[in-house]
């Protein structure tokens, strides 16, 4: 497993961990859903990225492409029957869906301190 990987699981069990200060399961359970979600699309899209890189053709791209509108599909619908079936917190679903987004902006801050 990578790094930028591992740090996505430390900061989303950070984040779960902070919402348990607030003492509401519907928050908690809306960064958790968000952030398994963010980061199963992180992993889909890191193994297409892989597949396209190790085999670079017009029906690779194209297979991609599908892909990529497939899996935001299946996310809209996801996040419809969090929010209005199982009734999770908008907040905190938005807050795990940020993993991703954190970890890749506090490692270019990062590198960018490092480097300087």
């Amino acid at each position: 497993m990578s790094r930028l990987a591992q740090r996505n699981w430390i900061i989303l069990l950070g984040l779960v961990a902070l919402s348990l200060l607030w003492r509401s399961a519907m928050l908690t359970s809306g960064i958790l859903a968000g952030g398994v979600l963010a980061l199963a699309g992180f992993w889909w899209l890191h193994r297409g990225l892989q597949q396209i890189l190790a085999q670079p053709s017009p029906q690779t791209a194209r297979a991609f492409q599908v892909r990529y509108f497939l899996r935001m599909g299946a996310l809209g619908i996801i996040l419809y029957f969090l929010i209005a079936r199982l009734g999770v917190h908008p907040v905190g679903l938005a807050l795990g869906l940020s993993v991703v987004v954190i970890n890749i902006f506090c490692t270019a801050i990062v590198r960018f301190v490092r480097h300087r």
